[in-house]
């Protein structure tokens, strides 16, 4: 048997996340949209629930094709605001639009998000010593750093904390404990 990260064990949807996506450094564009994308909707909920409704905003926000998003007009909020399968909170959705066209300016800028967001870390992933959950921050000065810097850009829904989950989801910050499996695969 595997030995997991205390939060990963309690769900099979949590342990294929966790076993396969979760802290794997990402450096596709369309992929750090989404978790950016996710990462706000799941503010004041849990995880859980997003990943449970995954697939439905997969195909509600056109797979996460920031260009789509980023055209979205009143029609489409409506539409999204009346889908059951997604969190139907309009300051979340209008603001998954507003990050779309963010998304874009950065991308235009940078060249890439990927080369825009790894800026936090230097590039590199950064590897954590964690023995209990209680030792994980909930932000640090990068998270901090890169939630400042998101919202000048325009960009809402990115306060440190949801920006330290996304450098967890994304591999920027490897915060698997030192006892499971994942940490020294990654």
């Amino acid at each position: 048997m595997k030995t997991r990260c205390q939060w990963a064990d309690s769900d099979p949807l949590y342990i294929e996340y966790h076993d396969k996506e979760w802290g794997v450094p990402l450096h596709n564009d369309q992929k750090l949209f989404e978790f950016l994308i996710l990462e706000g909707m799941q503010a004041g909920l849990s995880w859980l629930t997003i990943l449970r409704k995954r697939e439905n905003y997969l195909k509600a926000f056109d797979n996460f094709d920031p260009e789509k998003a980023a055209r979205y007009d009143k029609r489409k909020i409506k539409k999204l605001l009346s889908n059951p399968g997604i969190i139907r909170n309009r300051l979340k959705i209008e603001s998954a639009i507003t990050n779309a066209q963010s998304f874009l300016k950065v991308r235009e800028e940078f060249g890439s998000f990927d080369k825009y967001i790894w800026r936090f870390t230097g590039g590199t992933v950064k590897k954590n010593i964690w023995k209990t959950m209680k030792q994980i921050p909930a932000y640090t000065k990068e998270s901090d750093a890169m939630s400042r810097d998101l919202k000048q850009r325009g960009f809402k829904f990115v306060g440190s904390t949801i920006c330290y989950a996304h450098m967890q989801a994304t591999g920027m910050v490897n915060d698997h404990m030192v006892h499971c499996f994942r940490y020294n695969e990654l």
